[in-house]
């Protein structure tokens, strides 16, 4: 038997463990027991243990991970025989029963109760004892488009999210999950049936808490749709199946000429970010930064991506990043193919969204009532039950494809004020339905956030820079007293000048939608090419994903504008496309100055 929990397992090298043995671990009042080893040795105990340690409580791994020698604090009374009996019975079950699928099981024994529990293991890739990262290399970055045709004629997947056999008790579970210890049901959305779980993950001195969940109208369904989510987060965060290897300058890389994306055209932060906050290090292209491979699909050819702006949870804590990304332009897909597509029109969705907003463009309003999915105008209707009207606007700027800006306004203007979400899609109805199911699901509990929150969050107004988080953004434009930073977009509009739906798939090079991905994938590159914008793609697949048949990847186009959360944190605002998209797309006369910008933080949830 093995205490649990008296060292940090995720620093801890390769251990050896005795051939068909099972072991057994000790914390507290528990025990568990396995997992026996497999045929291609995935799943050992090792795995187990860092498992366990990352499905902790914050308290015992800040303990762990930043503390000293554990001590301990009195002898455990379950040494006696029925307790013993016990362990031998869960031992011999280790031996005899199959594994669970491809995953070996865990059995964890309560010592007060003697009640049983089981959990599959699925295996950790990044185990020292059987997980096998490889070199990240240039070849190793190349990204082919295979044909992947869809499932349905107005989808935009290879295969339903229910079709990659994801298991809750594999991936969230209090022993072994992968995505935290469990998954809760949101019972008092009043529109969507929401499922959210939570993982925990070091970056430096800091643990992260990273959220995930579905939006669906059942709750099975949205409870798949959040695995699925929690997997691309965890894949996205660091590199997980490749060992970063090229440490340079831009300079250097230069020198021996390498292609490497420059990250004055990704975005810095201001010199004023810099002086308040002198702890966070300065991009300079004399000073090395750790790089990893991507692989331009406009010029098909490799090329470096700094790490940073790879993966937006990098080892080495926020003492090493120039800037601290976010997953935008991370997604999910039974193929390369599939998650590139989705990757792309998330980054071409918050460019545009955020050229509108820094600009206050004043969009073209989209009809609801010209959608041709009943869902869609059955949950307007739904969202006007409960005081508010679902409004949507055409946010097209410089590329052709349907970009949606979806708002949910407070008919009473009054507190929960207003809440918004956006969507892209080469089919203007999907996307406006993805923007309409983030203000749906977000918007029936604004007003009680907004009401719980609300001391707080006029601090925010009255002072922008107390805006430090994600959640902050969305929550400050429930205060009534922030709708006129919103006038340019929803204020003095006639019904009657609403455009219908099914514009937003015409005009001048416009790519449609065909029957397989590939096909809209190139042509979507094809449409940012003729911008002048290359399109790199960082395959950032974990071992546990490509296990089940799927890829993630980070989409990223240099030069388009990144979202950040933090008041202090924007970078889009000092960006030269900030300035000069609106007038090359024709929407405003000129350049914008400093004084023509928004001056309130962008409320993207």
């Amino acid at each position: 038997m093995d205490p649990l929990g008296v060292r940090d397992e995720l620093t801890s090298p390769a251990r050896e463990f005795a051939p068909n043995a099972v072991p057994v671990g000790l914390y507290g009042h528990h025990a568990v027991v396995g997992p026996h080893a497999t045929a291609d040795g995935r799943g050992c105990p090792q795995c187990l243990a860092r498992r366990w340690q990352t499905v902790r409580a914050g308290f015992l791994r800040e303990a762990l991970e930043l503390g000293g020698e554990p001590v301990a604090t009195g002898t455990p009374p379950w040494r006696v025989a029925f307790v013993a009996d016990a362990l031998a019975a869960l031992v011999a079950a280790a031996t005899a029963v199959p594994a669970a699928g491809r995953h070996p099981w865990v059995w964890l024994l309560d010592l007060e109760t003697l009640r049983v529990s089981r959990f599959p293991l699925v295996p950790d890739g990044e185990c020292p004892a059987c997980g096998t990262p490889k070199d990240d290399t240039a070849d190793g970055a190349r990204i082919d488009l295979d044909a992947t045709p869809k499932h349905a004629r107005d989808g935009f997947r290879q295969r339903p999210p229910g079709a990659y056999g994801l298991t809750l008790t594999a991936f969230a579970n209090p022993v072994t999950g992968v995505l935290g210890p469990s998954v809760a049901p949101d019972l008092t959305s009043a529109s969507t049936s929401s499922a959210i779980g939570a993982f925990t993950t070091r970056s430096g001195s800091y643990l992260r808490e990273c959220y995930w969940g579905g939006h669906t109208d059942a709750y099975g369904t949205s409870v798949g749709v959040g695995l699925l989510e929690g997997l691309e987060r965890f894949a996205g965060m660091r590199a997980r199946s490749k060992r970063t290897t090229v440490t340079a300058s831009l300079d250097e890389l230069a020198a021996q000429g390498a292609e490497a994306v420059d990250p004055r055209t990704t975005g810095l932060y201001s010199e004023a970010f810099h002086a308040a906050d002198p702890d966070v290090p300065r991009f300079a292209p004399d000073r090395p930064v750790e790089w990893v491979w991507g692989w331009s699909l406009r010029d098909a050819r490799p090329i470096l991506v700094p790490e940073v702006v790879a993966y937006y949870h990098a080892p080495g804590g926020i003492g090493r990043r120039f800037v601290q990304e976010s997953s935008n332009g991370c997604a999910s897909g039974g193929s390369l193919t599939e998650a590139v597509y989705h990757g792309l029109m998330e980054t071409v969705e918050r460019d545009a969204f955020l050229l509108a907003w820094f600009g206050r463009a004043r969009l073209p309003e989209i009809d609801p009532a010209s959608s041709a999915r009943p869902g869609t105008r059955a949950m307007v209707d739904r969202l006007a039950m409960y005081g508010y009207r679902a409004r949507f606007f055409d946010t097209r700027v410089t590329f052709p494809v349907p970009v949606v800006t979806a708002v949910a306004e407070r008919v009473d203007g009054g507190t929960g004020l207003l809440c918004f979400g956006a969507g892209a899609s080469l089919d203007p109805e999907a996307a406006l339905a993805s923007g309409l199911c983030e203000i749906a699901t977000d918007s029936v509990n604004l007003r009680r956030r907004t009401t719980r929150d609300q001391r707080r969050l006029r601090r925010m107004a009255a002072d922008f820079h107390q805006v430090r988080v994600l959640h902050d953004h969305p929550l400050l434009y429930g205060l009534p007293e922030m709708g006129p930073y919103t006038d340019f977009l929803l204020r003095g509009r006639d019904d009657a000048e609403r455009v219908p739906l099914a514009s937003l798939a015409s005009g001048p090079g416009a790519p449609r939608a065909s029957d397989d991905l590939r096909d809209d994938v190139e042509a979507c590159v094809a449409a940012v090419a003729a911008h002048g914008f290359d399109v790199v793609v960082v395959d950032q697949t974990a071992p546990e994903q490509r296990a089940l048949g799927l890829s993630t990847v980070k989409v990223l186009v240099p030069g388009l504008l990144p979202i950040d959360f933090g008041w202090s944190r924007q970078r889009a605002p000092h960006m030269p496309r900030t300035r000069t998209a609106l007038r090359e797309a024709g929407l405003r006369a000129h350049d914008l100055a400093d004084d023509d910008l928004n001056p309130a933080p962008h409320p993207f949830p």
